[in-house]
């Protein structure tokens, strides 16, 4: 059974401590049970080898180092070559470099002498000490700015030269023009919790509506072929491709470091790659040189950093200066973790829902919406719920209902969009397209009343049936009110209890109910969530209907 009320869409993270205990635990309950060390520095020039021609590398530790050194295993082998210069030309002696995620490093129980992680938000989430654990003088010691990268032959539906952004991305994967988009996972890659963080800044400056530019996060998201690949996996994946084509539909356009692009594009592969920057979130993997506060050999670390010259570092395809109009990155750690946990718990899976929307006469009251621009509780619901009608991947089966009582007679909802799946037909145009157009015409008449509770005993009535395995099943309900002012309407025990006698656990039909405006019922909504294991969802300010509809889907696409 669903469990959509025992659980938040989002973890309670601490919003004063930049490096809390909450964020740690956090972090470490992710990234258990991936503790795979990539040794050997194998990812930085693995892309530049065809297939079969990789040679293998010197492993095991040397007795004599005493200087232990952790780097992100794509600038590793540039600290390696460093490091021989001050070993006597060899790989053992005095320092010895290991290649490991961050993410690991992040998790592991010692720290090391000397810790270069693809990204400065990592000292802040560490679980070893985080900044207070590592003295870091100067700038980083390189940098890596994050591309679009996407096989050649499809980079004109996303990129016009060397540009992109982040919203053109998410409107073409929308639209389908871009066949699939593919993302490494927030929690365990650099690139992909700098991604995640660079998508949100992307849609918060593209409206002044918080919860719309969630909602526009979030159809990125919904959209994905893959939220959890690893950067690495992808180009070995496309390095040994031969078909374009079967590339671009399967992988197609992805997030990952100019750095890795180039070292990629160096090898000659038949699948050509092309790489753009996103202009309206444009974010950096910087690579800072962090010493320990605790080891004996700083000397000997300053050392390693003047020996980790320029040239090695532009040779292997980083940048040494940072550029303009990059994104800072947020002093406090949950900024970060917040978006790339919230972006990993989605879950894409088949959805049934059945869309119940208040057209009652309260629904013409004035509002304002976060633009500050006069309008109406109606109008901020054609707004938010034009978004929100994206996020419906094409696996979902949706219907939508009005409900009201214009006159005495009148039935307690109308169906404006019949039940089906989203791409198939309704009349000349898809199912997609008749919600848009239902929501866009929305209107209330000034005088209706609001059959809240007949309708949702008819929704989950009608939706029950159609429950299916692996599927959920769900009643969303918007309302600006209570029950009343209609031959519809019943006491609150009356539907309380016709609620519980329609319950069928083997046929669960939670109910999402969001509150919109002062006057919504939210006790009551709380109670149908209790009653049907769904969620109730306040949205106290009409102007704050889209962030309440983004957590509605959120709570629906939650993990249980």
């Amino acid at each position: 059974m669903s469990d959509l009320s025992r659980h938040s869409p989002l973890p309670d993270l601490d919003p004063e401590q930049p490096a809390s205990l909450t964020v740690r635990i956090l972090l470490a309950s992710m990234i258990v049970g991936v503790l795979v060390v990539v040794a050997g520095g194998t990812t930085w020039w693995l892309y530049s080898q065809k297939p079969g021609d990789q040679a293998a590398r010197p492993a095991g530790p040397c007795p004599d180092t005493v200087l232990h050194v952790v780097a992100a295993p794509e600038i590793a082998p540039v600290v390696r070559e460093a490091a021989r210069t001050l070993n006597n030309g060899g790989d053992c002696g005095p320092i010895g470099v290991t290649a490991q995620e961050p993410a690991i490093t992040a998790s592991a129980p010692e720290q090391p002498d000397v810790w270069i992680p693809s990204s400065s938000a990592w000292l802040r989430i560490s679980l070893v000490g985080g900044v207070e654990a590592y003295r870091i003088q100067g700038d980083p010691i390189a940098r890596s700015p994050i591309v679009l990268a996407g096989p050649t032959t499809i980079a004109g539906k996303y990129a016009t030269g060397d540009k992109t952004t982040w919203m053109q991305l998410m409107a073409g994967v929308a639209g389908h023009q871009i066949p699939a988009v593919t993302m490494p996972d927030p929690l365990h890659s650099s690139v992909g919790m700098l991604a995640v963080y660079a998508i949100q800044s992307a849609m918060a400056h593209s409206t002044p509506d918080a919860g719309i530019a969630q909602l526009r996060a979030l159809t990125l998201r919904s959209r994905l072929k893959d939220a959890s690949a690893d950067p690495t996996a992808l180009l070995e994946k496309v390095a040994a491709a031969t078909d374009a084509k079967a590339v671009t539909n399967d992988v197609g356009v992805f997030p990952i470091t100019e750095q890795q692009l180039t070292t990629y594009q160096r090898g000659g592969h038949t699948i050509a790659l092309t790489g753009s920057f996103p202009s309206d979130g444009l974010i950096e993997a910087d690579y800072p040189y962090a010493i320990s506060t605790s080891t004996k050999h700083a000397d000997l670390a300053e050392r390693l950093r003047a020996a980790i010259g320029k040239p090695l570092l532009t040779e292997a395809g980083f940048r040494t200066y940072g550029m303009d109009h990059a994104l800072a990155l947020p002093e406090r750690s949950d900024k970060l973790l917040a978006p790339a946990v919230q972006w990993a718990q989605y879950r894409t899976l088949a959805f049934q829902v059945l869309l119940l929307i208040d057209a009652s006469g309260s629904m013409n009251k004035p509002a304002v919406d976060k633009a500050g621009r006069p309008t109406t509780k109606a109008g901020l619901l054609r707004q938010s719920g034009l978004a929100a009608t994206e996020l419906l991947g094409d696996e979902t089966k949706v219907g939508m209902w009005f409900f009201n009582t214009p006159t005495p007679t009148s039935r307690p909802h109308t169906e404006v969009v019949p039940f089906g799946p989203i791409t198939a037909k309704v009349g000349a145009t898809s199912r997609r397209t008749a919600m848009a157009t239902a929501i866009n015409r929305y209107k209330a008449p000034n005088e209706a009343g609001t059959p809240l509770f007949q309708t949702i005993l008819d929704a989950r009535a009608a939706m029950r049936p159609r429950v299916q395995p692996n599927t959920i099943t769900l009643v969303i309900v918007l309302t600006d009110g209570t029950d009343g002012e209609s031959t519809f309407s019943m006491p609150k025990k009356t539907f309380l209890d016709r609620l519980a006698k329609a319950e069928d656990p083997k046929r669960p039909v939670p109910v999402i109910g969001v509150g919109f405006g002062p006057d919504a019922d939210m006790g009551t909504l709380a109670d149908i969530a209790k009653a049907t294991d769904g969620k109730a969802i306040a949205a106290k300010n009409p102007a704050d209907l889209a962030s309440a509809m983004a957590k509605a889907f959120l709570a629906a696409h939650a993990p249980t």
